[in-house]
């Protein structure tokens, strides 16, 4: 019998990820079931359990990929000196990241964003997941507080807010804006670097005044 090479069997579990991905982004993690995996996937059940024990250690690994997608676009762009400016950074962070999973469509919209807003949902509900999904967004926090220490660093950004507040108001505009698109639609991500060149734009009159101009 000749061997299945390593790369059919790559390909084969990719296969079945993506197609798992689909129904859990099309129904959720608790509503779908192992037959509609199959249906999805047009494999026979012996076939996705060569891989997978069932459907818990399938959402496990969807999950672990949703997260180390997000995770690792964050961290590769920390790594970037000096760093690119927010409205720019997330626009590439946000890019490659959907650009990585753009195989995957629901109703001819990206599936990613659904997915994404499944697994926020699907950790409320697995304390185990939590725990991943905790870690996970401590590593993009860390991350990306770095990324703030070098803008203040070259001299970008005030001093005076610590990097972490920072880190978690840029992780909100990034997962904010993966959920609208899972919400209302898919919108290009040059929507979101416009919206945030825009904020950065203004000026604080206040400050510039000596006071607030509400009082």
């Amino acid at each position: 019998m000749a061997r299945v090479s390593q790369e059919h069997l790559d390909a084969r579990r990719r296969q079945i990820l993506d197609g798992a991905a689909i129904c859990f982004a099309r129904n959720g993690f608790h509503a779908t079931s192992m037959q509609d995996v199959l249906k999805e996937v047009d494999l026979s059940a012996g076939a996705v359990y060569r891989y997978f024990s069932g459907k818990e250690e399938l959402i496990a690994a969807v999950v672990g990929e949703v997260l180390a997608s997000v995770r690792g676009a964050f961290e590769e762009a920390s790594r970037q000196s000096p760093p690119l400016p927010p409205d720019e950074l997330l626009t590439v962070v946000l890019g490659r990241t959907l650009a990585a999973r753009e195989n995957l469509t629901f109703e001819g919209e990206p599936a990613f964003p659904r997915l994404v807003v499944q697994v926020w949902a699907e950790t409320l509900r697995n304390k185990e997941l939590a725990v991943v999904l905790h870690d996970g967004y401590a590593g993009v926090r860390a991350a990306w507080a770095r990324i703030v220490e070098g803008y203040q660093d070259a001299g970008m950004m005030r001093a005076d807010v610590h990097p972490d507040h920072v880190a978690r108001t840029m992780i909100a505009a990034a997962v904010g804006f993966l959920a609208q698109q899972a919400l209302f639609g898919s919108a290009p991500v040059d929507v979101l670097r416009d919206g945030l060149r825009a904020l950065m734009s203004m000026s604080d009159e206040r400050t510039a005044t000596g006071g607030s101009q509400l009082g």
